[in-house]
């Protein structure tokens, strides 16, 4: 069933794209005076950007060895993850000169109300939308993988299935080598085994004709 692995490769890329996201660009400003162009990226804006997308892909990565009761709750958890990855972006959109307070501070020194004065132009980079598609991508993954990861097929099952299939349609009295090499380990000889098999079968005389003692080294007349 491919639906597992394209779920788990959806969530870990939604992670992967809230981290290329939060390493771009975010918001471009001009401030009184200086008159420069300043940059700030998304992971400056917040900090919390980069740890959620690194938690988002590691869940996707659990998500490849868990069992059905864990795989429902790193779906939550992807749910949660994604929903604040979202939720965050948004409050930095609904107001961009508030999240670069910080920023103007550093270059100007000035702190306090008076720092979004100074901002004479700014503008948002669609990269924080971006982040917003991957937050809201991650939390809609994570609600399938908690209603129907239940459901999906595990490794180890799948392998053991694979594995008693094969050993069924064996050849019966086919030459096990495991077994061989354990018989070695005790000190037996396994082809002593086969030779007494093997040795089942008519003797013959010296002229050829089959002797009338029976099979396999009868009686000698």
């Amino acid at each position: 069933m491919r639906r597992k692995p394209l779920t788990i490769a959806a969530v870990a890329l939604t992670g992967a794209l809230g981290l290329l996201a939060g390493s771009q660009t975010w918001i471009s400003f001009m401030l009184d005076g200086t008159h420069s162009l300043e940059t700030v990226a998304g992971h400056e804006v917040n900090a919390a950007v980069s740890p959620i997308s690194i938690a988002i892909v590691a869940a996707a990565l659990a998500l490849t060895i868990a069992g059905p009761v864990f795989r429902r709750a790193l779906g939550v958890l992807v749910v949660l993850l994604g929903a604040g990855l979202a939720a965050l972006t948004i409050s930095v959109l609904a107001a961009p000169l508030t999240a670069i307070t910080g920023t103007i501070t550093d270059l100007t020194g000035i702190s306090g109300d008076a720092t979004t004065s100074l901002v004479l132009w700014s503008s948002v980079s669609p990269w924080a939308w971006v982040c917003v598609a991957a937050g809201v991508l991650a939390a809609l993954l994570g609600l399938v993988v908690a209603v129907f990861g239940g459901a999906w097929a595990s490794g180890g099952r799948k392998y053991g299935a694979a594995a008693n299939a094969a050993g069924s349609g064996a050849r019966p009295g086919a030459p096990d080598r495991i077994s061989d090499w354990d018989a070695l380990s005790e000190g037996d000889d396994p082809s002593d085994a086969e030779d007494d098999r093997g040795g089942d079968g008519p003797v013959f005389d010296t002229d050829g004709r089959p002797e009338q003692g029976g099979i396999g080294g009868g009686a000698d007349r």
